[in-house]
């Protein structure tokens, strides 16, 4: 199975490698068009600013070959924290900027409360939406987080939920596309188990 963590400067990429190293998997960091185009699956890590982001793909001229494959050929994709932010419509973070819109949300400053901003730290999630990417992993599992934005999507797309001063989408999930705003990378095993869970759907789903 050929897993291709997408390149465009936005940082995180080594500590993916090395968690998908830990469980056997062989990886390539890239963002060559061959390469993209011959993966079994697509990892969309980021971290940082939305604005630098799509800045950077549109730099690389990676937006239209990423939608080709994961819209038009629905290759199985997994977003992970910045990664996740961007496949919404928009967001307000510094200014207002189109993301890839592939998924009906946007992304808004998380609102001041007595919790501190950015929300880093460990906290437990619910499993709201029965799927792959959660198989034996159960409401009330912590996870990861590190993000001052969050993801505001439509009801049928969110697959966890996580609070901090409100309810905040953790994971949301639509067909073929994977994202979770937490970093399973770093969130022990868990989180291994949830990236071995995202690649046991790729291989069951290989054509």
């Amino acid at each position: 199975m050929k897993i291709v963590i997408i390149d465009y400067k936005m940082g995180n990429t080594q500590s993916i490698q090395n968690a998908l190293s830990f469980l056997g998997y062989n990886t390539i960091i890239s963002h060559n068009y061959d390469e993209i185009e011959d993966a079994d699956a697509l990892i969309l890590p980021g971290v940082g600013a939305f604005h630098q982001a799509m800045h950077n793909l549109q730099e690389l001229h990676l937006i239209e070959p990423l939608e080709r494959h994961v819209i038009k050929k629905k290759k199985p994709i997994l977003g992970i924290c910045l990664g996740m932010q961007i496949l919404a419509k928009s967001s307000s973070e510094i200014e207002i900027t189109e993301g890839l819109n592939w998924i009906d949300a946007k992304v808004q400053q998380i609102p001041s409360t007595e919790l501190s901003i950015p929300h880093v730290g460990w906290n437990s999630i619910e499993v709201r939406k029965d799927n792959s990417l959660f198989k034996n992993i159960s409401s009330d599992t912590h996870f990861y987080f590190d993000h001052s934005f969050h993801f505001m999507a439509r009801n049928k797309d969110i697959s966890s939920t996580t609070l901090y001063g409100q309810e905040i989408v953790a994971s949301i999930q639509k067909e073929n596309i994977f994202a979770t705003q937490f970093h399973p990378e770093k969130s022990q095993s868990a989180g291994l188990k949830l990236l071995r869970n995202f690649l046991n759907y790729v291989e069951d789903n290989r054509c």
